[in-house]
């Protein structure tokens, strides 16, 4: 079966932070609403489709949202709660989809190729859409087309509250009128070079040999040449609880020394939380892990709002780590894992840093980034 016979759901709640305060909070309907920073030093993480018509957008500083919407409602938010219904939502598609691959903490890809044999892939994708509706209460928009990257493009033409098929035939003619700004991945500064080019719709850049695009953006240019031909190979992924990534230091001698031990995690997790945010990947579980000096090992686990978030990650593993370690016996090995990712990063604004300290993570990731990982570090840290 070649790729274009696929049939992909793409589904995306809409405005999914705002939707679930509306649920919480009727009188919130139909209103300006903005998540996240509540002070004027705060960061906007999502805001609601009243609001984006005067020009709010996530990760702006909130002094700005006010000025664009001085009568906008600011809501604090909870990612307790958002990650509460994005399980739910998880698990009532996971009981009915034969393939799940969840994409984010509000969108899910799902393979139905071949279902529509048994019954027509668009009637299944609206009994879907209506039963999300239905028994969770949350709005929810779904594109149906050959793949992942045109099934995504297709919802975000069709959201609010919105549903859409775009068959093979009609991909291109789809695709064509769109500006390039639509096209999944392709980011600010891409955008500003095709467009001094002259490159602003998704026909013009069709248009551009392969070759040219390889020249001028490298392997990316091919890329996106490929999706703005409706061309993209990739699979849904099945969606699975056990995805981590983790860090462990066994020590030279076996140690009491509590407060090393925690500044050890901490570095830890400062590591692991910047590879989060490299991946765009949120945390929804942290596990720590001890050996003491007989060998024995123990584990303590909590489930955590997704974040990708150094300090909220620090203060749990310090938390964790007081609750596992009991015996008050020598250690040889302490570890942490984070585990149950999922793709985001705009959710690091809801747990209330300044745009001060928004802009610190954003500045110290740039210089990781360029002169790796241990480029900068924590004070505590650097003195042990």
């Amino acid at each position: 079966m070649e790729f274009s016979d696929k049939h992909i759901i793409h589904m995306d709640q809409d405005a999914f932070f705002v939707s679930v305060e509306i649920l919480k909070n009727s009188k919130l309907a139909g209103l300006p609403v903005v998540i996240g920073g509540m002070s004027d030093r705060g960061v906007v993480a999502s805001c609601s489709y009243e609001a984006r018509k005067f020009g709010v957008h996530s990760a702006m500083p909130s002094r700005m949202a006010r000025q664009l919407c001085p009568h906008a409602i600011f809501v604090k938010g909870s990612m307790e709660d958002y990650s509460k219904y994005s399980d739910q939502i998880t698990e009532l598609l996971q009981e009915k989809v034969p393939l799940l691959e969840k994409a984010s903490i509000d969108e899910h890809y799902i393979d139905m190729t071949g279902m529509d044999r048994f019954f027509g892939c668009m009637k299944f994708a609206q009994e879907l859409r209506h039963s999300v509706l239905k028994q969770i209460g949350l709005p929810i928009s779904f594109g149906l087309s050959i793949n992942k990257t045109v099934s995504k493009m297709v919802t975000n033409e069709c959201k609010p509250n919105g549903e859409k098929q775009i068959r093979k035939p009609e991909v291109q003619s789809f695709l064509n009128p769109l500006s390039i700004k639509k096209i999944p991945g392709l980011g600010d500064s891409t955008f500003i070079k095709l467009s001094e080019m002259g490159v602003r719709k998704i026909h013009t850049l069709t248009q551009i040999p392969q070759d040219l695009m390889f020249k001028i953006l490298g392997q990316n240019g091919l890329s996106l040449w490929q999706k703005a031909n409706g061309i993209d190979n990739s699979p849904v992924v099945p969606y699975r609880e056990q995805k981590s990534i983790g860090k462990q230091t066994t020590f030279d001698s076996d140690s009491m020394d509590i407060a090393g031990m925690k500044i050890i995690l901490t570095d830890m997790i400062t590591k692991l939380a910047f590879e989060l945010r490299q991946k765009q990947k949120l945390t929804a579980c942290i596990t720590v892990t001890i050996r003491y000096a007989n060998f024995e090992t123990v584990t303590q686990q909590a489930k955590i709002p997704y974040t990708s978030l150094d300090s909220f990650l620090i203060m749990k593993a310090k938390e964790l780590f007081d609750q596992v370690y009991q015996k008050r016996m020598l250690l040889r090995l302490v570890g942490v894992k984070l585990s149950h990712l999922v793709s985001g990063y705009e959710q690091i604004a809801l747990y209330g840093p300044s745009e001060k300290m928004y802009n610190l993570y954003q500045s110290m990731d740039k210089m990781r980034s360029r002169y790796g990982v241990d480029a900068i570090k924590l004070a505590t840290v650097l003195k042990t």
